[in-house]
């Protein structure tokens, strides 16, 4: 007997499970090991990673057009049968717990893909080294959207004080007027430092306190003025769809969460006050697989 038969006879026999929810065990598993042309007499769990599940819920995505509900049924079998494999001594490690479900009740963020990103951040490096004054603040416009997920707001009231001494991290102060500090990577605190050094005007800001960015006029710039830098620079660089701040804060999260950032910490950064307004990020993994599916999987390139 396989070990794919006798999980089935578990389901059967120690679950009591109907036999319709059997026979849709059933099917997944058998999909699955279809997909890869795999038998069960021939599986081996162990030979099994997890992109070729990822692989499959693309194919199930993109090819069988199969709406999130069936797709993350197919996923929590494949989590019921792992788990039950490492159980009994089937398997030695789960590849399946960190798959994220399919959310489709939301619409989803707009971001830009990490490839486009690193494209324009490369193309933003003669701004940031030139000597026009314009043209590196709208670099360091751009990038501290990306770098740090400020709100349009934020940023249009943050000020240089808030950032600290050593350029190791940026003030925040969001919604409800709750604050929160917010990292800097290194090498944008030498773009501030640069910027701070080439723009004498943030000696004569008008005002109280001296603004983060500033307009020719040495005036605190308007929302609706950063917004029409971020949709200049990114247009500029060829992205296409939307392109606001707004976007550039969902690309922060969704590429934080791509690289393994937990959730709690994506959370904490974007000020966000419940998680829930931060899971809506676990449709990335779908998209980064989507990409991956499109670019590279046989079956979608027509090869044989």
């Amino acid at each position: 007997m396989s070990i794919i038969d006798e999980f089935i006879l578990w389901l059967e026999a120690e679950c009591r499970y109907s036999p319709l929810t059997v026979r849709n065990y059933r099917r997944d598993v058998d999909d699955f090991l279809a997909f890869h042309g795999l038998e069960r007499k021939t599986f081996i769990p162990d030979n099994i990673e997890r992109s070729d599940i990822e692989e499959w819920i693309i194919y199930l995505t993109e090819r069988r057009k199969l709406k999130a509900s069936s797709i993350n049924r197919g996923v929590a079998t494949l989590r019921t049968l792992w788990h039950w494999m490492i159980t009994h001594n089937h398997a030695n490690r789960d590849i399946v717990s960190g798959i994220l479900s399919a959310k489709t009740s939301r619409r989803l963020p707009v971001f830009v893909p990490d490839s486009r990103m690193m494209q324009l951040i490369t193309t933003l490096r003669d701004d940031i080294s030139s000597n026009d004054e314009e043209r590196l603040r709208n670099a360091v416009v751009v990038i501290l959207f990306y770098t740090t997920g400020l709100r349009l707001a934020e940023l249009t009231n943050a000020n240089r004080e808030d950032i600290a001494a050593d350029f190791s991290h940026i003030r925040v102060l969001g919604k409800g007027n709750k604050e929160r500090i917010v990292p800097l990577l290194g090498s944008v605190g030498e773009i501030l430092k640069k910027y701070f050094s080439q723009n004498s005007s943030q000696n004569i800001c008008i005002g109280q306190k001296k603004a983060l960015i500033l307009s020719k006029k040495q005036e605190r710039l308007s929302q609706r003025t950063l917004q029409r830098i971020v949709d200049k620079v990114l247009k500029g660089a060829g992205i296409q769809g939307k392109t606001s701040p707004h976007v550039l804060r969902h690309t922060f999260a969704t590429h934080l969460l791509n690289e393994g950032a937990d959730l709690r910490e994506i959370q904490e950064l974007l000020g966000h006050s419940s998680l829930k307004a931060t899971q809506v990020y676990t449709h990335t993994n779908f998209e980064r697989l989507r990409e991956i599916y499109a670019s590279a999987h046989p079956r979608e390139r027509g090869d044989e």
